[in-house]
């Protein structure tokens, strides 16, 4: 065997090796996720086999509405917004996922075209796992298939609670309700808490149905009332329990 021969083989055995590494990332990866945690090691190695990792810069446009689904997306870091292109850039935000959650699976299964937009909002590291390879785990992996209809069923109800309180809640009521919702459960609802914006007041304006001076004066009335102290993305609740029961 010529030395250059060795040489390739050798370069290719490295290449494997660091092939079968990156899976084994990418299935520890997938560990971390609700969706997947059903699936035994084995399993979410194969799924990563055909998962691949995309970065996005911030703004960067991950696929505009009426593009056809093709993956289901997961977030590793970063933060992604699903929204309605509007008139005169008017956007109307649908959802904000975050770390460990995922997105894009009610257009993989109808495989119908993206309903909105993704942009990313911060640098992003996402998972995209091939629709053909969502398509056998829910054939062969019945408990891989009951998380996807959990998935969609909880995706439903928070569409009809989100019109619910777009038709129902005034503009404070729905501020109100967001922040008591970032309040840990359990907590001592008459002692002051903490909460940190998970993006821009912009964007959660726009989550809420509201423009960003409506939020923002949402915010001032608050916190002349004594109810908020607000110090850009933190707001401090002073009483959870006071909030809750303001402009109900």
């Amino acid at each position: 065997m010529k030395p250059k021969d060795a040489h390739r083989i050798g370069s290719g055995e490295v290449g494997m090796g660091l092939h079968i590494a990156r899976q084994t990332d990418l299935a520890q990866m997938l560990a971390g996720f609700p969706l997947f945690q059903t699936l035994d090691e084995t399993c979410r190695v194969r799924v990563a086999a055909r998962a691949r990792e995309r970065r996005l810069d911030r703004n960067e446009i991950l696929f505009q509405k009426g593009d056809p689904a093709r993956c289901l997306y997961l977030v590793v870091y970063g933060q992604i917004k699903l929204a309605l292109p509007g008139v005169n850039g008017n956007e109307k935000v649908v959802e904000l996922v975050g770390p460990l959650q995922n997105f894009g699976e009610e257009s993989l299964l109808t495989d119908s075209p993206h309903p909105v937009f993704a942009q990313a909002v911060t640098e992003s590291l996402l998972v995209l796992i091939s629709k053909d390879a969502i398509a056998d785990l829910v054939e062969c992996a019945p408990a891989f298939a009951r998380s996807m209809v959990t998935n969609l069923a909880r995706h439903a109800r928070k569409l009809i609670q989100d019109v619910e309180t777009y038709t129902q809640h005034n503009g404070a009521q729905r501020v109100i309700g967001y922040l008591n919702d970032r309040c840990p459960d359990g907590g001592n609802p008459d002692i002051s808490i903490v909460v940190t914006l998970p993006a821009s007041k912009q964007l959660i304006a726009s989550r809420l149905n509201l423009t960003p001076e409506t939020f923002s004066r949402i915010l001032r009335d608050l916190e002349e009332a004594s109810l908020i102290e607000v110090q850009g993305k933190q707001i401090r609740i002073n009483n959870p329990r006071r909030l809750r029961g303001y402009d109900s």
